[in-house]
């Protein structure tokens, strides 16, 4: 039997014994973790989700929180007093192998949920205190009218919508985004390392000192 799987915005088909490298989950080496969206479950008699499979799932155990390859940010900005910056960047993933295809039982095994590691902070907020989740969320605008954030690389008024909307309004709470932060804002957004590979973070800082 094989399954395909969705975590960290990506699909993986995998089978019992298959190692893969996923987007950074919340788990220590050694820990069991389960992926409950399950797209499709293959074999003899293969189920395709709508969008997944009920009550199924995969569960893997985690075996190390590793480094993905560097990759390397150049962006130059053709003005008159333009700039250059070079940045390098490795994503977080972590190593699993899958151990077992639950094609029912998955509400009832007990094993804890392969959760994204950007995604930790918005979840364990749901039953702490206020003022933990404030400090887990990004900082609120300064300014009620706020910036035009369509001046950083590659946002358009779509994306500047998103933004809006998760309650980012100036280049000011970007400048101050936490790697945390980003992972968060990645996750929630969908943005998939969008943030890195533009520098929001360091043009951000730059913006805000006007």
């Amino acid at each position: 039997m094989f399954a395909v799987l969705k975590t960290g915005g990506k699909q993986y088909k995998v089978q019992s014994g298959d190692v893969l490298r996923v987007e950074k989950l919340a788990a220590d080496a050694g820990e069991t973790v389960q992926f409950n969206e399950i797209l499709m479950l293959g074999g003899d008699n293969a189920v395709v989700g709508a969008p997944t499979v009920a009550d199924a799932a995969v569960q893997a155990e985690v075996i190390d929180q590793i480094k993905g390859e560097k990759l390397i940010h150049f962006v130059k900005r053709r003005r008159k007093h333009g700039s250059k910056r070079t940045k390098g960047h490795r994503q977080s993933l972590t190593l699993v192998k899958v151990t077992d295809i639950l094609a029912s039982g998955a509400g009832k095994s007990g094993v804890k949920a392969a959760i994204g590691a950007g995604s930790v902070a918005a979840a364990a907020t749901s039953d702490a205190a206020p003022a933990k989740a404030a400090k887990a969320a990004p900082k609120k605008a300064d300014d009620a009218g706020g910036d035009d954030l369509k001046k950083l690389s590659g946002v358009g008024p779509v994306l500047e919508q998103k933004l809006h909307d998760a309650g980012v309004t100036s280049f000011a709470q970007i400048a101050g985004w936490t790697d945390a932060d980003v992972a968060a804002m990645n996750e929630k957004l969908s943005f998939k390392g969008r943030i890195e590979r533009e520098g929001w973070v360091e043009q951000a800082k730059e913006l805000a000192k006007g």
